[in-house]
């Protein structure tokens, strides 16, 4: 029996923005929490303080955002409904496979349109501008930013990793899902394995961190899963995750000084 009765289609539009908010709010409770306090890289009381944004704007600018991306998905699996009546036949390899291809294709797309979108100067104030209105990021705006962004960025390069990569319904089900798990990672603002985080081979909230505080600066574009697109194109920044005399995490790198106040947007 399908789950809740739901064709894999359905399934692929709603799990993951059900993924998203359950994944945001157990992110929420974990940076509230005084035993992981010592885990976050800035104080919860900066991300009111040093945004240009209230929380009350982030969320209502997401749920419209997704409301678009229902949209569009829905129209996309449409056009393919029944090709998931063969992932019963198909390979955990080409599963896997498709998975790869469907990474790699929108990881390097989201890295080329984020690399755009700060080189150019109009667009980065009338459309990526939005985005680093969080100086402080947290979970549940990571998907948070200019609606034409949002739609070229996220469900246009969405749409044509599910395409090129030639997976199911079903498959794009846990595609989309791992997607979002990632991208709430990146922005939750907390270092829960330091250790690894100072490794850097896959993105991470430290890593990402340091883009937002550089506001606009020319480093650290990847976006989601893979950060060997900075290194290749000479845009990565390395980092150092330290420890103050509170026990308190703190992300450095050159140019960058987290003890002083947020610069205004580039």
């Amino acid at each position: 029996m399908e789950l809740l009765l739901l064709s894999d289609e359905v399934l692929a539009v709603v799990v993951p923005i059900v993924v998203y908010w359950a994944y945001c709010g157990l992110h929420a409770m974990l940076g509230q929490s005084r035993y992981l306090t010592k885990y976050r890289l800035h104080p919860s009381s900066h991300e009111d303080s040093k945004n240009h944004v209230s929380k009350r704007q982030v969320i209502s600018n997401v749920l419209t955002l997704q409301i678009v991306q229902v949209a569009t998905v829905t129209m996309v699996m449409t056009m393919f409904k029944g090709a998931s009546s063969s992932a019963k036949t198909t390979s955990y390899l080409k599963f896997a496979s498709q998975i790869l291809v469907g990474m790699v294709w929108f990881d390097l797309w989201q890295f080329g349109t984020h690399r755009i979108l700060h080189a150019n100067r109009f667009l980065y104030r009338n459309l990526h501008s939005w985005h680093h209105r969080l100086v402080v990021t947290y979970s549940f705006g990571a998907l948070y930013g200019h609606p034409l962004e949002s739609f070229v960025t996220d469900t246009v390069g969405g749409t044509t990793a599910f395409l090129v990569s030639g997976m199911s319904p079903r498959a794009s089900i846990f595609f989309f899902s791992l997607c979002t798990v990632k991208v709430i990672d990146n922005h939750c603002g907390m270092s829960l394995l330091p250790s690894w985080d100072r490794i850097s081979i896959f993105n991470n909230a430290a890593y990402h961190d340091v883009h937002h505080q550089l506001r606009g600066g020319n480093c650290n574009y990847s976006q989601l899963f893979f950060v060997v697109w900075d290194r290749i194109f000479g845009t990565y920044m390395p980092f150092l995750i330290e420890e103050d005399k509170q026990g308190m995490l703190h992300v450095r790198a050159p140019g960058l000084d987290y003890r002083r106040p947020s610069n205004k947007l580039q």
